[in-house]
Order: C-alpha cells, then structure tokens, then sequence
C-alpha cells in the first residue's frame, strides 16, 4: 500500500438524532488503513459495476474492501472467479450444494456444479459508497 494518510475524527460520536452542541473539536487523527485493514498483505480494493448486489446495500460505483485472509462461509459477501469472470454475491452452501445469490429478486441463484471453474477469491469486509 501507498503512504497512510491520516483524517480527522470526531472525538465523539455523530448521533443520527438531534445534534448535540457540546461537541466541537477533534481529538485525534485516523488512519483508515488501521480502521478497515486487519491484513494488509491478504486486503485488496474493487469497483462494483452492476446492481445485483442493491439489496445487500452495495451499489454501481460502489468500492469494496476484500479479505483474502478470511474464511469463505456460508452467508458472507464475496469476490469470486466463476468461469473466468469476477462476481460479486453472497456464497450459499446447503445442503452439499454451493451457490452464489444475488440480492436483486431479477437475478436468480448461481448454482455452481462440479465441472465449474470456481474460486472465491475473498470475502467483502466493508463497502465504501458515495452519498
């Protein structure tokens, strides 16, 4: 990775309530490195291009932090290579069966059999979207 830089935080809280007067002054500095990289070696960055994901709050546009250090478990978000092409969706396995879902209702589940050329090259840790 490049050179951290460091940004202000907030010594407190932002409430999503009512604002709170007291507190206006910043207490430390914060590395996002140190924030949303637990294996910087394992950690890699990518670009959401579709709206498969819309459901999971993962957007066009969007950046992805992915883990490659973490283990692939039923239920998380996840970068895959299935047939030579990348995907973003959450990995299923049930019932001896692994799949990749999509969280739009128009796209339906990737059953992946075992001729596939499938591998999951990371799991999503967080999503960084523009508001």
């Amino acid at each position: 990775m490049s050179q951290a830089h460091r940004y202000p935080l907030l010594s407190t809280p932002v409430p999503a309530g009512f604002p709170n007067p007291a507190s206006d002054h910043m207490e430390r500095e914060i590395n996002l490195n140190d924030e949303l990289v637990d294996h910087p070696a394992a950690t890699f960055f990518v670009r959401v291009e579709g709206n498969s994901m819309e459901g999971a709050g993962i957007h066009n546009g969007d950046i992805l932090i992915v883990d490659k250090a973490l283990d692939p478990v039923s239920g998380k978000i996840v970068i895959a290579v299935i047939e030579g092409e990348f995907t973003v969706k959450r990995l299923i396995k049930e019932q001896g069966r692994t799949l990749l879902r999509a969280e739009n209702p128009q796209i339906p589940d990737r059953l992946i059999k075992s001729g596939d050329r499938f591998e999951v090259w990371g799991v999503v840790t967080y999503v960084i979207h523009k508001c």
